[in-house]
């Protein structure tokens, strides 16, 4: 079997490359717990041509000859970010929750093909991903459904911990949040 290749791309090099990856994502998420048909992929298309814009957007493919068999993408969390007001189980404190741009990179999708499954290629993905992130921490969510145990095991892991259960928008499933601290923060001025 030949071996894998990854490649990164960012900014506009990540949004072209949705046509490379949409078959894998396709196939990965028409399988339990999520069970995604055309109208899921259609919001899938318009979500990730906004997401493609973000500060720091960048998108790892992982490669079987001409074959997507993996991806994962992320970016940046904004000031203004939404993302720790959907956590629905616990009030996390402000100095938890303030984003300045740079603070917080968040893993949208980390998927792999299933019979790519349980052989590095999500770890590999993962830390192809976060190579030159320069930031405090990373959060991702993860299915509760026992589906997705492999996956949230794999996170835990690669030192993630639940924070809380996130409810992102009205019609979503819900998600348990997690977060990876890369870097302990400055210490405070005295």
């Amino acid at each position: 079997m030949p071996e894998l290749t990854y490649t990164r791309h960012e900014g506009q090099d990540a949004a072209d490359a949705l046509d490379v990856f949409l078959p894998a994502y396709e196939e990965i998420y028409a399988e339990p717990p999520y069970l995604e048909g055309p109208r899921d992929v259609a919001d899938f298309i318009e979500h990730y041509a906004a997401q493609a814009k973000r500060p720091g957007m960048r998108l790892v493919l992982a490669h079987d000859g001409p074959d997507v068999v993996g991806f994962t993408y992320g970016y940046y969390l904004a000031p203004d970010t939404r993302w720790w007001a959907n956590i629905q189980d616990v009030q996390l404190p402000p100095e938890e929750t303030r984003e300045d741009g740079r603070r917080t990179f968040v893993i949208i999708e980390l998927a792999v093909r299933r019979a790519w499954r349980r052989r590095r290629v999500a770890a590999t993905l993962h830390n192809v991903l976060l190579e030159d992130v320069h930031a405090e921490r990373v959060t991702l969510t993860v299915r509760p459904e026992p589906e997705a145990a492999p996956a949230r095991q794999a996170y835990e892991a690669w030192g993630y911990h639940r924070v809380g259960t996130s409810h992102p928008w009205e019609d979503a499933p819900l998600y348990d949040c997690m977060v990876r601290h890369l870097q302990q923060a400055p210490p405070a001025a005295p």
